[in-house]
């Protein structure tokens, strides 16, 4: 997936400012998805070139302006190629786990505390999940239920793997 085909994903389903998109990132699809206000900004303008997705300017009335987008129909058509194309392969690239692997380098306690703060962000993360919402009966609904549910299974486990491992290390630290 890329953070294009999120973009216009988010589109197709309202338009909204680069700060809207920050916020949808944040609130809707983060358990899978992440995107900095830079990285949005810089999509949007890209896609704006492409013609996938139109700007309409709205004054601001003594603030600035804002800069409101919407999926256009060659965004549409884009989306809709993704979303039909074969899945990519899943090649997962974790920056936690690479640290752990070579975390011998810090001690036993050392690896132990990482492990730590790991876990307190996997529940903040959790209850982050468990507080979102999704209300609705139709497939969109059900497909956002479905995507949260993952989300939360993998945060689960991920927390008692964690609770695993530092048990396995406890002798060692």
């Amino acid at each position: 997936m890329s953070l294009r085909h999120a973009i216009l994903g988010i589109l197709r389903l309202h338009p909204a400012t680069g700060y809207d998109l920050k916020r949808a990132f944040d609130t809707s699809v983060a358990h899978f998805w992440s995107a900095d206000q830079s990285q949005i900004y810089r999509t949007l303008d890209r896609l704006v070139a492409d013609g996938a997705v139109e700007v309409e300017v709205q004054p601001g009335d003594g603030r600035p302006d804002r800069r409101v987008h919407a999926i256009a129909e060659a965004g549409e058509a884009e989306l809709r190629a993704w979303l039909a194309a074969p899945a990519e392969p899943h090649r997962p690239r974790d920056p936690f786990l690479a640290r752990l692997f070579f975390a011998e380098a810090l001690g036993a306690d050392g690896a132990a505390a990482l492990l730590r703060a790991r876990r307190e962000e996997a529940l903040a993360s959790l209850a982050a999940l468990r507080a979102i919402e999704v209300g609705g009966d139709d497939l969109a609904a059900a497909l956002r239920r479905a995507t949260l549910a993952n989300g939360v299974v993998h945060a689960e486990a991920e927390l008692a793997w964690l609770d695993a491992t530092l048990a396995d290390l406890a002798p060692a630290a």
